[in-house]
């Protein structure tokens, strides 16, 4: 099949695909003699396996490990199970994350007093007021921005 038709199988778009040949996640196709990709079932399979893995919010990293394990079906299944279990470990810090995103929405709306102007706006107030904080915490420090997936690391 050509690149449209394993696109409109997977629902992968053809960029996406192009990328994932690109930086080894999908083995390069053949090609016709009109010089066109020919994609067999074994990308479509691959394909819908990484498209699995990202919606399981996985890094390229680890999609890419995932693979090269399931190349060696006889192998005992601990590295795989490590991974996943350092995965769920990122998706739950992620979520203390997204818990303390919400605590400060919620703070930052209750700025929001009966003010009638943008100039007396608690919420752009309580941001640029936030935004210092943040630029002063981090001032030399890794530049992590909550909630990137950066494997290994919180």
């Amino acid at each position: 099949m050509k690149i449209g038709e394993i696109s409109k199988r997977s629902s992968v778009p053809v960029e996406t695909i192009r990328y994932y040949e690109k930086i080894g996640l999908l083995s390069k196709p053949d090609r016709d003699s009109s010089d066109y990709r020919v994609y067999r079932n074994v990308h479509l399979d691959r394909l819908l396996f990484i498209k699995r893995c990202r919606n399981l919010d996985m890094a390229q990293d680890e999609i890419r490990e995932l693979i090269r394990l399931s190349e060696n079906p006889e192998a005992d299944c601990h590295e795989v199970d490590a991974l996943l279990a350092r995965h769920l470990d990122h998706v739950r810090d992620r979520l203390k994350e997204l818990e303390n995103l919400e605590k400060n929405l919620q703070q930052l709306q209750k700025a929001c007093s009966d003010a009638s102007t943008v100039q007396e706006c608690g919420i752009l107030g309580g941001l640029s007021s936030e935004l210092e904080e943040l630029h002063n915490k981090n001032s030399g420090h890794d530049n992590h921005v909550p909630g990137t997936h950066r494997p290994g690391k919180s």
